[in-house]
């Protein structure tokens, strides 16, 4: 998995270096024995962004850090690149990815995060509840009325940023709604957002590795 998502990473035309950051010995190793290259990080991390901050300040003179997950080995590349143009702006301090939602189901799924964006194309809030509230229409209605927004975990940072935000505390909202990236926002950090019409597929059950390997085999 490790390796299916390093080498399409390494695709996107956008990245001028790609690095596996862990803190297993046997991924580690794993990435060693296909010549991937790795670094080793601390095991006290709570996040990816923590461990990214970490790889920042090893490994110097870059503008921007992109963090892929190492559990979705559908990765579209396009997607990286669409998060790193973000960064062609430069009053861009953090980016992101969002998706139309299409089908109830992920509508009023706790476990699919909704955004809401403001006319910059920049997240306002992120939501394990379906946001916005349509007062004036039933639920079975509500996406023949309005576009919502799902969010894609693949996260953008300038490296000053990203410095700075590896040093914030957890944040009320952030408890709430077991949410990293509400700790940026509620600190006062802009989210820039870009869309997708690809979907990722992240393992963590052998269910999950069921479903991504019909996918492949399609």
């Amino acid at each position: 998995m490790i390796q299916r998502v390093y080498e399409k990473s390494a695709s996107a035309t956008t990245l001028n270096d790609l690095v596996v950051a862990t803190d297993d010995q046997r991924i580690y190793d794993a990435v060693k024995a296909f010549d991937g290259n790795v670094i080793m990080t601390s095991s006290h991390h709570q996040s990816g962004t923590d461990r990214c901050a970490e790889v920042a300040e090893k490994i110097t003179g870059y503008d921007a850090v992109i963090n892929i997950q190492g559990d979705e080995p559908l990765v579209d590349p396009n997607q990286i690149n669409l998060v790193a143009a973000c960064f062609n702006s430069s009053d861009t301090q953090l980016a992101t990815l969002v998706k139309v939602i299409k089908t109830a189901e992920e509508l009023f799924n706790h476990n699919t995060p909704k955004v809401l964006l403001n006319t910059k194309n920049e997240a306002l809030y992120f939501s394990r509840e379906t946001v916005p509230f349509l007062r004036n229409y039933e639920k079975k209605d509500w996406l023949k009325h309005h576009t919502f927004y799902k969010h894609i975990g693949i996260y953008g940072y300038t490296v000053e940023v990203l410095k700075e935000i590896a040093k914030l505390s957890v944040s009320s909202l952030e408890k709430a709604e077991a949410l990293e990236q509400l700790r940026w926002l509620e600190s006062g950090y802009r989210i820039k957002v870009s869309f997708t019409d690809s979907e990722t597929l992240a393992i963590d059950t052998p269910e999950d590795l069921e479903k991504v390997l019909a996918v492949i085999q399609k």
